[in-house]
């Protein structure tokens, strides 16, 4: 097949023997070339190390410390990076947490990070219908709700909002201790987790979300929506969690 040079006249999507051949534009943006030469810099630096300034860098490059700023924020976004203080460090890799019926404070010692939660309210409240259906009760039925902030190594990660039928869990409140694990406290019930459906989704946070989470609202986040049954195929709970973007990823093993 006869290559497609940059800048011929192709249009997106066309197809030449079967072959989608695509242009980039002849002048990319100064930001995304900021960006690509920061990438360079940042694989020679260890987490925590020092970021150059924006006017350090706009000398540098010689560009306006807006287009700095602009390839510096998209940094930030990614997780490359992190503010402290005045200025901006090298950040550490994201958290992979794997996608399976593991608890947070499994995937996260398996990590190698420290797991923590912060407790910002655990009441008794009316299932609406989503929650009933996902919870088998009918709509109105006291179901018991925990929102806890999840942390890693002392950092905010997460904000994760869980369901569980009070008819099943009533004896948690008076045996959990909400800073720990969740599921080594059911299956310390002997319930034994059996299957779960799992949907992730891309969100901007709340401001009350965005305050939780100590990030920006502009901050892109995961949601992750569960469902868990046992092994009878009865429900266990049903959970609403956001995670930062710039701070967790998630990976899931597929077989054949």
């Amino acid at each position: 097949m006869e290559a497609t040079e940059v800048g011929a006249d192709v249009a997106p999507g066309d197809t030449r023997g079967g072959r989608a051949e695509f242009t980039l534009p002849d002048r990319l943006p100064k930001s995304y070339r900021v960006r690509t030469e920061l990438e360079t810099i940042l694989r020679d630096l260890n987490e925590g190390d020092p970021v150059p300034s924006e006017r350090d860098l706009a000398v540098r490059f010689e560009v306006a410390r807006e287009t700095v700023r602009q390839a510096l924020r998209d940094l930030l976004v990614e997780g490359r990076i992190r503010r402290q203080g005045r200025g901006t460090v090298v950040s550490r890799p994201k958290m992979v947490q794997p996608l399976s019926l593991r608890s947070y404070t499994e995937g996260a010692i398996s990590y190698g990070r420290v797991p923590g939660r912060l407790l910002v309210s655990w009441d008794d409240v009316p299932a609406d219908p989503d929650t009933a259906r996902d919870l088998a009760v009918p709509v109105g039925t006291s179901v018991m709700h925990l929102e806890r902030v999840l942390l890693a190594d002392g950092e905010r990660i997460g904000l994760e909002s869980t369901f569980l039928p009070l008819h099943r869990f009533a004896d948690l409140r008076t045996t959990y201790d909400p800073s720990t694990s969740l599921y080594a406290a059911v299956r310390g019930s002997g319930v034994i987790f059996g299957q779960a459906t799992e949907r992730i989704e891309t969100v901007l946070a709340s401001p009350r979300e965005a305050a939780l989470l100590e990030c920006t609202t502009a901050l892109p986040l995961l949601l992750l929506h569960r469902r868990s049954l046992d092994a009878a195929g009865d429900p266990i709970e049903r959970v609403r969690g956001l995670y930062r973007g710039d701070r967790i990823a998630f990976e899931a093993h597929l077989t054949q």
